[in-house]
């Protein structure tokens, strides 16, 4: 068995860590006013190996700490949360007697969620899956020790009171087992906490694997809206630049990613169309002068699925979104009014289309631009006037007359 270093209280017999122990470390933290996503060394487990395994790292890890999928654990290898023999490792790391493994462990969610009265936009449903547009300021899965406010939570209330999409008579709805064990039942992918619109959950095994194959094989057609800072030129462009984890660990750049060109940079392709652009005359810009500013609509192909990827490329071009204060984007204040629009990323999953996990039949849904970012647009619009402009690059497929608000 492997020696366990400075861990005796985070482990179950036989070397596996245990979740139960990290969440009373957490919750005992927070209640004596520790801020736990502070405290790394709460969560932080290294193992010390007696002897050669001939094992990979990810899948030594899988063995080890068995609340976190392969998957989960390959990404926290790649941002760098774990290290051998202090140095930042990779999933193919081969280990060997005498290496010394440190893991930054993140907070094991619970697998309990709880009902919450949050309302839904349910674009589609059947026993099999449903869609949704999702509002923004709200996570999809628990992402720490708490469980409320979730999407999970709004599902599981929608499924107790009369979830549609079953025949009559039917049993009561529920999301698939798939991820149940890291409470992330039913969820095929995800959309950052502050990006609205498309998104599909399983609520079938057999659905669950048949969609998570074709958003792994790229299949799904995924179009997004948004609205950036500038004149975006060219009117298309295919950027391509690796994103990595931001090299700082420190509070305030954990979350962030950057352009990288080392080994933790991981190859990212987005397409941009820019559909429209606006102008503003006679505004102040943040440098205090006075004069036209430019904002710019473009519609995002994703060739890869790198975190933060569209607002890293647009932001390393220069473009960042409106509202994304992480990646350089300011809040659009009304230019009438001198109230703030929007103070979250104008960032929004307008299409989203794929073959039915089971009847294969091919379904695309279409989440027009609504709430404050449907308000941006449309106050834009009103702004520029005639120096509005509308483009029609090749390759585009969002309908601009059906997504834009009225």
């Amino acid at each position: 068995m492997d020696d366990i270093a400075r861990t005796s209280g985070l482990l179950l017999p036989g070397g596996k860590v245990d979740a139960e122990a990290i969440r009373r470390a957490l919750e005992q933290a927070e209640q004596t006013g520790v801020d736990a996503d502070d405290d790394a060394e709460l969560r932080t487990v290294t193992f010390t190996l007696q002897r050669d395994l001939n094992k990979r790292l990810d899948k030594y890890l899988t063995d080890r700490i068995t609340f976190m999928s392969r998957n989960q654990l390959q990404k926290l290898i790649g941002e760098g949360g774990v290290t051998v023999n202090g140095r930042v490792a990779k999933s193919s790391t081969n280990l060997r007697a005498g290496d010394e493994v440190e893991v930054v462990i993140p907070p094991p969610p619970s697998k309990d969620i709880v009902p919450e009265n949050i309302p839904l936009d349910v674009m589609y449903e059947d026993e099999h899956l449903l869609v949704i547009n999702k509002q923004p300021d709200i996570i999809v899965h628990p992402a720490r020790s708490h469980l409320k406010g979730t999407m999970l939570s709004a599902l599981a209330w929608h499924f107790q009171h009369g979830g549609t999409g079953l025949p009559t008579g039917a049993a009561s709805p529920k999301l698939s087992s798939v991820g149940a064990e890291f409470a992330r039942p039913g969820v095929v992918h995800r959309l950052d906490r502050h990006t609205s619109g498309c998104i599909v959950f399983a609520k079938q095994d057999e659905a669950h694997w048949k969609l998570g194959h074709q958003f792994e094989y790229r299949t799904v057609d995924k179009r997004y809206m948004a609205v950036v800072h500038g004149k975006v030129e060219p009117p298309i462009e295919v950027v391509e630049l690796p994103i990595g984890p931001h090299p700082s660990r420190e509070k305030g750049y954990r979350e962030k990613y950057v352009v990288r060109h080392d080994e933790l940079g991981k190859h990212a392709v987005t397409i941009y169309r820019v559909r429209e652009r606006y102008v503003l005359e006679n505004r102040t810009r943040t440098d205090g002068t006075v004069g036209d500013e430019w904002f710019s609509l473009v519609e995002l192909e994703l060739k890869t699925g790198r975190t933060h990827q569209i607002r890293v490329h647009l932001s390393e071009l220069g473009y960042p979104i409106v509202g994304d204060d992480m990646y350089g984007g300011r809040p659009f204040v009304d230019p009438a009014t001198g109230e703030p629009i929007i103070a979250r990323q104008a960032l929004h999953a307008t299409i989203l289309g794929f073959k039915h996990p089971i009847t294969e039949q091919p379904m695309q849904f279409t989440a027009p631009l609504r709430g404050d970012i449907g308000r941006l647009v449309r106050t834009l619009h009103q702004h520029s006037g005639s120096r509005l402009e509308r483009l029609a690059p090749p390759g585009a497929t969002v309908d601009i007359a059906k997504v834009l608000p009225p």
